[in-house]
């Protein structure tokens, strides 16, 4: 398996140079159906480092249409508590699938199917399913949860809600293992230009400057994970992905240009963030809304109160603790949501924690 890589910052012509480098050209035909999945975790545009770059896909449109395919479709759940639609906006895509003619599909209203892989019964949209070649867009970012987000974890976008809760219920790792297996992508085309080293739903950008292309996910994974100072084995599940056949770890990389090939290394923010809470099969989106609220809290010269409590694990308990997001109703402070806002979490904290003097 081969990865390819161009630097720049012009998301466009650089897809569009891979593809053909790639000879992209040779593998479909103007009968396929197309489905483009970019990471829109929420509705924040690109520049904030949490969702795909319109123009990285905007280049691969526009090669797919020069070489006669026209049945395109772009696909994409946000994650829980947030607005696909309003992603799409937000993040320039309906604008997009109006220049271009191509379909928006918000996955949170899709039909499912149920199959098995991996040891594991998943429930999955049925229109990345449905089409002849998915292409999958991520963003390279560092998650609070699982280190890395790119290739692998962005087919998460391709379950409904009901199941991202039962994934973070089964630790993560194995169910998107398990997904790669039973959702083939096609094609990888990692918007590498900005991302964020901190935080999946941005708000820290880093410029990384490139595009990364390859049709192996587990081989694509591996070599972002390494641009972040991360072994795969430090990301479980792109090990547990190799071992249901998914793809390989070793990979070969051809650089089409020069450009800065230095390793990233991850902020060790959201390291220290989490010791200042317990967490327990916790969704991402709440996770997030509360990493934010310490962050803030901390930038203010604050110390986050003692005793925070998080995730799906506390459902139906007691405790005399700080609990976040609707499974921890039972504490005896809660801000409630699914999830809740930075915001709410940072009033509930101003009710509690002494002034600053």
């Amino acid at each position: 398996m081969s990865i390819t890589v161009i630097y720049g910052s012009r998301g466009c012509e650089m897809v569009r140079t891979v593809l053909a480098h790639r000879r992209f050209e040779k593998t479909i035909d103007p009968s396929m159906s197309f489905g483009i999945k970019p990471n829109l975790v929420l509705a924040k545009p690109s520049h904030s480092g949490a969702t795909t770059d319109p123009a990285v896909v905007e280049g691969i449109i526009t090669f797919l249409k020069d070489h006669g395919c026209h049945n395109i479709a772009i696909m994409e759940g946000s994650w829980l508590g947030d607005s696909t639609a309003r992603a799409f906006r937000i993040c320039g895509y309906e604008e997009l699938a109006r220049r271009y003619q191509v379909e928006l599909i918000d996955l949170k209203k899709d039909n499912t199917v149920t199959v098995s892989a991996g040891g594991l019964r998943l429930e999955i949209c049925r229109s990345p399913l449905a089409v002849d070649c998915l292409i999958n867009v991520p963003v390279l970012k560092a998650h609070c949860q699982t280190r890395l987000t790119c290739a692998l974890k962005n087919l998460k976008g391709c379950i409904p809600d009901r199941e991202k809760r039962r994934y973070h219920a089964l630790g993560l790792h194995r169910p998107i293992a398990a997904l790669s297996r039973a959702l083939p992508q096609h094609l990888v085309v990692v918007d590498g230009i900005i991302g964020d080293l901190t935080f999946e739903e941005g708000g820290t950008p880093v410029h990384m400057h490139r595009v990364i292309v390859g049709n192996d996910p587990v081989a694509v994974d591996s070599y972002c994970a390494s641009l972040l100072g991360l072994a795969p084995g430090d990301v479980p599940y792109i090990s547990l992905a190799e071992e249901l056949g998914v793809g390989c770890t070793q990979c070969e990389v051809t650089e089409l240009n020069e450009g800065s090939q230095s390793k990233f290394s991850p902020s060790t923010t959201a390291d220290a963030l989490r010791l200042h809470f317990t967490e327990k099969e916790a969704c991402s989106a709440c996770v997030g809304s509360l990493m934010h609220a310490l962050y803030r809290l901390r930038q203010a010269g604050s110390t986050p109160p003692s005793g925070i409590f998080i995730g799906q694990g506390f459902r139906g308990q007691e405790g005399s603790g700080i609990g976040i997001g609707s499974c921890t109703r039972g504490f005896t402070h809660h801000v409630p949501g699914c999830p809740p806002s930075a915001k709410a979490i940072l009033d509930a904290f101003a009710e509690i924690l002494p002034p600053i003097v």
